[in-house]
């Protein structure tokens, strides 16, 4: 009884580990690790998305991103202007040799616009990202809590 027990909480360790190592991503020499949506309330025709990039060779850039998911997707970053925290469109996002970018709340991120649903917490919502030189790559967004990746004061 012990053995099969033993099987039983090892099988379910794998089927836990499984999903957490298919929200990585590779393409040429780009690590694309944990790309996450916050949840958005019902009714809201906009949400953002966040992943952070690893770029172990030579530069790339960002060029867009689009899901059926949403009418377009934009690149955006934030920035303080005057004492207000203004947020604005960029054509892309420079992936340095060697760098690690993080697209997160507050800074660079991703503007899912024309929602066509809601981002529902626990679902999954499908993302193409192309870059300059690796070309592009489908990933899916984990729609976490409204609440997920929030700033720390």
């Amino acid at each position: 009884m012990n053995r099969f027990r033993s099987l039983a909480i090892a099988a379910l360790a794998a089927a836990f580990a499984i999903p957490a190592a298919a929200h990585d991503y590779s393409l040429a020499a780009l690590k694309i690790a944990h790309p996450y949506a916050r949840a958005t309330p019902p009714g809201a025709d906009i949400g953002g998305a966040y992943l952070t990039i690893d770029n172990k060779g030579a530069a790339d850039r960002l060029m867009s991103a689009s899901s059926p998911a949403a009418a377009r997707v934009e690149l955006h970053t934030m920035a303080m202007d005057n004492g207000v925290m203004r947020m604005s469109e960029v054509k892309g996002i420079d992936l340095p040799p060697g760098s690690q970018v993080k697209l997160k709340p507050g800074g660079l991120h991703m503007m899912l616009v024309g929602l066509k649903a809601p981002l529902a917490e626990g679902s999954r919502v499908p993302l193409r990202l192309t870059f300059e030189h690796a070309g592009s790559i489908d990933v899916e967004v984990a729609v976490e809590s409204m609440s997920a990746g929030a700033m720390k004061h």
